[in-house]
């Protein structure tokens, strides 16, 4: 069984040992960084799903790291580690999406709460993921979309956009399989997508939607910059 990875951003030597004894018992593997940027390296290179920093550190703060991290992949969960009196900074950390914080001196309790939120974080992020996937055919990149396209799983597809587009093919197919539902903000994330994907030049075209969003789909306007049809097969054959 793969450990799950967790990345520890500390300047106090102390510190990040004590880290590294505690959540290797908790069945980690552990990766450090003694200051910010050390830890945006180690965290681009390794991509742990969950990251401890300090939020006070030189050169970089703990709320720079978080930013960067967050810029870096949205579904990350940042902990932020805050001493007697940082509520300020606690605050601002949890509005630019952190986990949890956690107060110096760390005490075990805390700290196993704000993991157990960060791990049932990840594994909502995972099933969200797993929702839209990307695929390579010989002349179409094709992203399949289950489930229900929400504000939740708009990163998702846009992510899912930007493999497709980098695959360089002739044509990106979004096609939704027969369960897959989409709301308000889904309908807005995808008309963003898909009038950026015009502008680029690159051709989108869909398939698999009920009547009942085809309706919805040309009231919007979306059925007008992107062809629509009844499934995948059809879409790639009418290519």
């Amino acid at each position: 069984m793969t450990q799950e990875k967790i990345l520890v951003i500390d300047d106090e030597k102390p510190t990040l040992r004590m880290f590294r004894l505690l959540l290797s018992a908790y069945g980690y593997e552990i990766l450090t960084a003694e200051n910010g940027e050390s830890g945006l390296e180690v965290f681009r290179r390794e991509q742990p799903g969950v990251v401890l920093t300090d939020i006070k550190m030189p050169v970089m703060d703990g709320i720079e790291v978080l930013r960067n991290i967050k810029a870096m992949n949205p579904h990350a969960e940042v902990i932020v580690i805050t001493g007697h009196g940082d509520m300020d900074l606690a605050i601002q950390a949890l509005n630019l999406d952190a986990t949890d914080f956690i107060d110096k001196p760390v005490r075990r309790e805390a700290l196993e709460t704000a993991l157990r939120r960060a791990r049932e974080r990840l594994a909502i992020a995972r099933n969200e993921e797993s929702l839209i996937s990307v695929d390579e055919r010989h002349s179409a990149a094709v992203i399949s979309v289950r489930g229900n396209v929400t504000s939740a799983t708009v990163p998702h597809l846009q992510q899912a956009f930007s493999n497709a587009l980098g695959m360089s093919k002739e044509l990106v197919l979004v096609d939704f399989e027969k369960n897959a539902s989409i709301n308000g903000a889904g309908i807005a994330a995808l008309t963003d997508l898909l009038g950026a994907c015009r502008e680029q030049g690159a051709e989108v075209v869909l398939s698999g939607l009920s009547s009942n969003f085809r309706t919805v789909f040309d009231m919007v306007g979306i059925s007008k910059i992107a062809r629509l049809f009844d499934d995948a097969d059809e879409a790639l054959r009418a290519h």
